[in-house]
């Protein structure tokens, strides 16, 4: 094993393991060590201070990886990245590799949000992408950095152009579009309004806005008429 490995390795717990394998079905549960968040994170930290960066490249480029934490340690590793320009190379380099909506979704470097200008046409880029975890990632983009005050009502449209028979793209649509409903009620209404989207995110969509704590009574029974009955 490799000297990270080993590290990733002393951190297993086997009852964590036997859970996660079933939150990431489409992953073979072999590949799971069963090591937390937190304490991945804390590893990340350490390693990117101890480590010569030159292990840290040798790591960076050693893909694909074993292991779902090798690849959780690799995306938490790009987020103690300060610089945008080798920040965003590591990240687009290691982004094809990504097989799960855990590890897609964690991955938010803190230099991404002083570079929107940069991130959007990324996000754009990516939204375009054949590839699932891709199209996940860009859309996730626009949901966690231009939904507040760099909100654009055209990017709706954009994400609204995604079409998709992947489970996982078709839950971040959803999970995009109700965030927008609590964010930026009324610009994201008119897009369920005038239905341009799949029946499936559509319908997912008002789920879970109607979920939401964010999103007022009076607005979930609106978004309850507006439900397409199959």
């Amino acid at each position: 094993m490799t000297v990270i490995q080993k590290e990733i390795t002393a951190l297993a717990d086997k009852e964590y393991q036997e859970f996660q394998s079933k939150l990431i079905p489409n992953i073979k549960s072999s590949s799971v060590i069963g090591v937390r968040v937190p304490a991945l994170r804390l590893l990340a930290k350490r390693l990117y201070s101890e480590l010569p960066p030159a292990q840290i490249s040798r790591f960076f480029d050693s893909l694909p990886h074993k292991y779902y934490e090798e690849n959780l340690l690799h995306s938490f590793l790009i987020e103690q990245i300060k610089d945008w320009d080798e920040c965003i190379t590591h990240f687009e380099q290691f982004l094809p590799f990504i097989d799960n909506w855990a590890v897609c979704d964690t991955c938010h470097p803190k230099v991404f949000k002083k570079h929107t200008d940069q991130m959007l046409i990324k996000a754009k880029a990516w939204i375009k992408s054949d590839r699932t975890y891709t199209i996940r990632y860009g859309i996730d983009t626009f949901m966690t950095y231009f939904l507040d005050k760099e909100f654009d009502s055209s990017h709706l449209e954009l994400v609204a152009q995604v079409k998709s028979d992947e489970y996982y793209v078709n839950m971040m649509q959803a999970w995009y579009y109700a965030t927008a409903l609590a964010k930026q009620w009324d610009d994201s209404i008119k897009i369920i309004q005038d239905k341009k989207l799949s029946v499936w995110v559509h319908n997912k969509t008002i789920q879970k806005a109607r979920e939401s704590f964010r999103v007022t009574d009076e607005h979930k029974e609106i978004l309850l008429a507006l439900k397409i009955k199959k």
